[in-house]
């Protein structure tokens, strides 16, 4: 049986056709859905990803993860604290792209652009 060369691409690139239904899977796709100029923690990902206690599991899903549609910069520590990244200067430049205010160690204003499944309902702020 052979396929169209786009639907082999899709299917091998998307991570989520290859790991449908697995915890992995779900925080990808959460992780994708954080808008640009957002944040979240890795504590919300888990909780919006049906395993809120699995924080560390998402930092190593984030480590981990090559695809670029998947934008982890935006994933941070609890408490607004940029946390890890391949690479910590590039995370903060990135962030700052986006118009995040990176202060020394932390996100400026982190209750306001903190991302969760309710601000995504909520009105952009006028």
């Amino acid at each position: 049986m052979s396929f169209p060369l786009e639907d082999v691409s899709t299917r091998v690139m998307d991570p989520a056709a290859t790991r449908r239904g697995t915890f992995e899977a779900r925080v990808l796709a959460v992780v994708r859905r954080i808008p640009s100029g957002r944040v979240a923690t890795y504590g919300d990902i888990a909780a919006l990803a049906g395993r809120p206690r699995a924080w560390r599991a998402v930092g190593t899903i984030m480590r981990t993860c090559r695809f670029p549609t998947v934008p982890c910069h935006r994933v941070i520590a609890a408490g607004g604290r940029v946390g890890g990244y391949s690479d910590l200067l590039r995370k903060r430049q990135l962030l700052q792209d986006e118009g995040i205010v990176v202060g020394r160690h932390t996100i400026r204003h982190f209750a306001q652009v903190r991302w969760t499944s309710r601000s995504a309902r909520r009105a952009p702020p006028a």
